[in-house]
Order: C-alpha cells, then structure tokens, then sequence
C-alpha cells in the first residue's frame, strides 16, 4: 500500500499521521494496515492523510481503483509493447515507469515478475547492462510454474506431462529463473 510505503520511507509513525492529520489514530491504523480501505473513506479522510504526507490525493488513491487483468493478457499487453517501442525504449521507459517495483509492492507476483524477465532478456539480447536497482527481486521465484495458456492446452488435449517438460526444458532463462515458462516474446500478431 502506498501509504505504508511513504510512512516507512519518511520515518512517520502511524501515531505522528495521525496527530499530523488530525484523523483518529485507529482509522489511520487500520488504513495503514490494510483492515480499511483507502477508497471507502471519506473524501475529508482521504484529504487529511493526503495533506499530511504532502502528496496529492490522487496518487494515494489511483492505486486503489487499478484493475488486474489475467496473466495472459498481461504478458501479451507487455509483449505488444516491446514490439511497438522497441528494445531501446521498451528498456527506458520499463525503467523509468517503476511498474516492477510498483506491481512487486501491490503483491502482484507475477507480473512483476514477468515485466522484470522480460527487461534483463530484453537488456542481453542487446548487450545493455542489467540494472542492478531490481536485484532485491531477482532472489524471488514464483512457488509453482506458470506456463503459457496454449501449452496447458496441448498438454491437456495430449494428456501428457512431457508437453510442459519440453517446454519447460526450452523456456528463455531470464523467465525460468522466476519459474515463468516462456518460450516465445517476439513473434506477437
């Protein structure tokens, strides 16, 4: 959660938001906790916390109202995008957009995960240095695979487990690393 992250940056304590805010202590505790959501309270509430961090409120709220789509259509999304801009700017603009770190907080596992991959294959395939800001994250790995929706397909058709071997066995490292099984980015219609 935002809020929890811009407290501990700044070394604010829950009891000094809500002394600073003037919004009781429990609300701000449970809010910071997660027990109440952002997005229920009221527009004075939301004001206050905004004022006393010194952000806008929008940018505690935004995150609030961001939907998750399926995983599939994700790494397609992220796919598309590499293709449109270009392994230069896909590597630029993935890096300046903080989406890795932004998803990794909001516990979306894989596609931080997935978006992380993506940009150290990406950063290989064109001998640009790994940015070393993501290594924290690189330690993480998904507890069971996730495979393409087409190979869980054969392999459900074929009813035969060496479909995702196979697949496994072939998957570009910078994805298996994360226990993603990827086999193909670049050929997107």
């Amino acid at each position: 959660m935002i809020i929890q992250n811009i407290l501990k940056e700044n070394n604010i304590s829950i009891y000094k938001l809500s002394k600073t805010s003037s919004v009781p202590y429990a609300t701000c505790n449970d809010i910071v906790s997660g027990r109440a959501q952002l997005e229920k309270c009221s527009a004075e509430t939301v004001y206050k916390i905004a004022q006393a961090l010194n952000i806008p409120m929008e940018s505690i709220l935004s995150p609030c109202f961001e939907k998750r789509s399926t995983f599939e259509n994700f790494k397609s999304t992220i796919c598309h995008h590499v293709k449109e801009l270009g392994d230069i700017d896909f590597i630029i603009d993935t890096l300046q957009s903080q989406d890795i770190r932004r998803y990794y907080e909001r516990k979306w596992y894989p596609e931080s995960l997935y978006l992380l991959a993506m940009l150290d294959y990406i950063s290989r395939e064109n001998d640009v240095p790994i940015c070393d800001e993501y290594d924290d994250i690189r330690k993480c790995r998904l507890e069971k695979p996730v495979y393409p929706a087409s190979v869980l397909a054969i392999s459900a058709a074929s009813k035969k487990d060496s479909v995702l071997r196979r697949s496994a066995k072939s998957a570009i490292p910078e994805f298996k690393r994360f226990n993603i099984i990827e086999n193909e980015v670049r050929n997107v219609i």
